[in-house]
C-alpha cells in the first residue's frame, strides 16, 4: 500500500461516500484540510462566514439532495456556534457528516486555546460522535459515520479530527462504503390488524410525517388515502412536502396547540400516522391533543416515535414505501363491497371539501391584495400564483405562514422544506444548500425578519457562489410570534401594551442595504403590485435577489 497523507485520505474517503460539496468556515486547525482542497477538483468548498449558516446550508443540502452532506467546523467555538442549527438538523433527521478540526494530540493535555472535548459537546444532537486518534482508523471512522447517518432513522453524526491525524502519513487501506437496506416490511399479523381497524373506521384521518418524503413514498400515500377516503394533514412541524399540496385530500399542517389538534381529531374516529410524530407542540394546554378513546394506527421507521406519547392499537416498524402498498391492498380486501362504497363516498366528500377550501383560501388572499400594509396571506397568495413549475419553497415564515402549505404548489418530495426543529435562522442558509443540491430548480425562501438576522451573513455565500435564490423577507419589524403568545397570557404586557425585547423598529433593519452590501440585488415592496413586479425580475435573474416586504405588524386577535 502507498504512503498517504491524512488530509488526502480524508478527501478520498469523502469522495467514496458521495460528497461533492463541503460546507465550512476554516480556522487554524482546518489548515491541513484547506491545503488538500487546493489540489482537489472533485469537491466544491462552500465558504460560510459563520458556523451556524454553514450547518444550516449542509442541512438544506442533505434534505434537498436526499444524500449525505458534509460540513467542517473550527474546534470548540465553531462547534458551539453551529449547535442551534445542529439541533434543527437532528429534528429533521438530516444525514450530515459533521467534522471539526482539533489541536494535535500531543498538545491537548495542556488544554490549549480553543480546545475542548468535542465529541461530548456534539453528542446530545447526533447519532454518533467520536474523535479519530490514529490515521489508520480514519477510513473505518468515515465509513461508519456515513453508514450511521444514512441508516433509518437518518440524522447527523460527528467526528473530531486532530491535526496530527491529517498532517501525518501512513500506509492506509481506504476500504469502501456500506449501506443498510431500508425497505423494511411490516409484521404480517400487525399489518392485518391495522387493515381490520382501518376498514372498520367510519371517519379515519391521516397524519403524514417526514418518513414519507424521505422514503420517496408520496405516490404510495396518495393511493392509500384515496383507498380509504381520508383527509391528510402534515405533522405539526412540517419539514418536507409530506403530501402533494395540490391534491384535494391535502389539509396542510396541524397547528402546534393541543386544543386545535383536539378539535380537528374530534371529527374522526381513527388516527393513522404514517411517519408522523404524535405530537410536537409549542405550548402546553389545558386539554390533551388526543380525544379520549381515539384509536391510533402508527407506521414509522423510528421505533422511538411509535407509542411514544399515547397508547396505540397497532404500531408498525416499517418503511412507508414498502409497507403502504401492502397496507392498501389489505384494507381493500378487508373492506368488502359495503366498506368500499363507504370509502368511495368519504373520498368524494373530502375531495369536494378540499377543493372548496383551497378556492376559499385563494379568494381570501386575493381579497386582501389591496390592503396596506400588506397582509401576510395576500403575500403568500401572490407568491404562490407566480412560482414557476418545479420551484423549491423554503419556509421560515414563522407566525406569518398560515395557509402556506395549501397555497404553495409543492407536490413532490423535494419541493418544500420547513423549519422542523424550531431553532430560527435556519431558512436563509438552508435555501442556499437546497439550491446547491438542486441547481436546475428555482428556489424561493420565505423568511421572517427576526429569523433572517440570525444568519444574515449567509447572503454573502449566495452571492459568492452566484446562486439564483430569491429571498423574500417578511418584515413586520418585530418578533411577532412572541408578541402573540405574550399577549395571550393576559398579563402585564397585554394591560400596558408594552412588549419588552420584541420590537425591531428602533432602528429598523434596512435589509435592502444589508443585502446590497453583501452582493445581492435587493428591493423593497410595500404593495402586492410592487411585490409581483420585483418577484418576476428576481425569478428571471441569474444571481441571488432579496425582496424586503413590509407586512402588517398587528398581532392581537380581531
Amino acid at each position: 500500500m502507498p504512503m498517504l497523507a491524512g488530509k488526502t485520505v480524508l478527501l478520498e474517503l469523502l469522495k467514496q461516500e458521495g460528497v461533492r460539496v463541503l460546507f465550512g468556515n476554516p480556522g487554524t486547525t482546518e489548515l491541513p484540510l484547506m491545503d488538500a482542497l487546493a489540489v482537489e477538483p472533485a469537491i466544491r468548498y462552500v465558504l460560510a462566514l459563520q458556523e451556524a449558516p454553514a450547518m444550516a446550508m449542509a442541512d438544506g443540502y442533505a434534505q434537498a439532495s436526499g444524500g449525505l452532506a458534509a460540513v467542517n467546523l473550527h474546534v470548540a467555538p465553531g462547534l458551539g456556534n453551529a449547535m442551534g442549527m445542529l439541533y434543527d438538523a437532528q429534528k429533521a433527521g438530516s444525514p450530515i457528516l459533521v467534522t471539526a478540526g482539533q489541536h494535535e494530540q500531543t498538545f491537548n493535555f495542556t488544554e490549549p486555546l480553543l480546545w475542548a472535548d468535542l465529541p461530548r459537546i456534539a453528542q446530545p444532537f447526533v447519532k454518533w460522535a467520536h474523535e479519530v486518534r490514529r490515521l489508520e482508523d480514519l477510513p473505518r471512522a468515515i465509513h461508519r459515520a456515513a453508514k450511521t447517518a444514512l441508516a433509518p432513522p437518518t440524522g447527523p453524526v460527528f467526528l473530531s479530527l486532530p491535526g496530527d491525524v491529517l498532517t501525518g502519513s501512513a500506509e492506509v487501506e481506504l476500504g469502501a462504503p456500506s449501506r443498510i437496506a431500508t425497505g423494511l416490511r411490516p409484521d404480517a399479523a400487525a399489518l392485518a390488524e391495522a387493515a381490520r381497524l382501518i376498514a372498520r373506521a367510519e371517519r379515519p384521518v391521516i397524519m403524514a410525517g417526514d418518513a414519507v418524503p424521505a422514503g420517496g413514498a408520496l405516490a404510495e400515500l396518495v393511493a392509500f388515502a384515496e383507498a380509504i377516503g381520508a383527509p391528510v394533514w402534515d405533522e405539526c412541524m412540517a419539514s418536507r412536502a409530506m403530501f402533494p399540496a395540490s391534491h384535494p385530500l391535502c389539509r396542510g399542517s396541524f397547528a402546534r396547540l393541543p386544543h386545535v389538534i383536539r378539535g380537528i381529531l374530534a371529527e374522526h374516529d381513527l388516527l393513522i400516522s404514517i411517519g408522523a410524530d404524535l405530537f410536537t407542540l409549542s405550548l402546553p394546554g389545558s386539554v390533551e391533543s388526543l380525544p379520549e378513546g381515539m384509536g391510533i394506527v402508527h407506521l414509522d421507521t423510528d421505533p422511538w416515535e411509535l407509542a411514544k406519547n399515547y397508547p396505540e392499537q397497532v404500531s408498525l416498524l416499517a418503511d412507508p414505501k414498502a409497507a403502504l402498498p401492502e397496507l392498501t391492498a389489505a384494507v381493500r380486501a378487508a373492506h368488502g363491497p359495503a366498506g368500499a362504497a363507504r370509502a368511495a363516498e368519504r373520498l368524494a366528500r373530502h375531495r369536494a371539501a378540499g377543493i372548496a377550501g383551497l378556492e376559499k383560501l385563494r379568494a381570501e388572499a386575493a381579497a386582501l391584495a389591496d390592503r396596506a400594509p400588506i397582509a401576510p396571506l395576500a403575500l403568500l397568495g401572490a407568491v404562490a400564483s407566480m412560482l414557476p413549475p418545479g420551484t423549491v419553497v423554503i419556509d421560515e415564515s414563522v407566525s406569518n405562514g398560515a395557509g402556506l402549505r395549501r397555497l404553495m404548489p409543492c407536490d413532490d418530495a423535494a419541493s418544500f422544506f420547513g423549519l422542523r426543529g424550531g431553532g430560527i435562522g435556519w431558512g436563509l442558509p438552508a435555501a442556499i444548500g437546497a439550491k446547491l443540491a438542486q441547481p436546475e430548480r428555482p428556489v424561493v425562501a420565505l423568511i421572517g425578519d427576526g429569523s433572517a438576522m440570525y444568519t444574515i451573513q449567509g447572503l454573502w455565500t449566495a452571492a459568492q457562489q452566484k446562486l439564483a435564490v430569491v429571498f423574500i423577507i417578511i418584515n413586520n419589524s418585530s418578533y411577532r410570534i412572541l408578541k402573540q403568545r405574550t399577549n395571550a397570557m393576559g398579563g402585564f404586557a397585554q394591560q400596558t401594551d408594552r412588549y419588552v425585547g420584541m420590537e425591531l423598529d428602533n432602528p429598523a433593519v434596512d435589509f435592502v442595504a444589508v443585502a446590497g452590501g453583501l452582493g445581492l440585488a435587493a428591493s423593497r415592496a410595500r404593495t402586492i403590485a410592487a411585490l409581483r413586479e420585483q418577484l418576476a425580475a428576481a425569478l428571471a435573474a441569474d444571481g441571488p435577489s432579496l425582496i424586503d416586504v413590509t407586512v402588517d405588524r398587528s398581532f392581537k386577535p380581531v
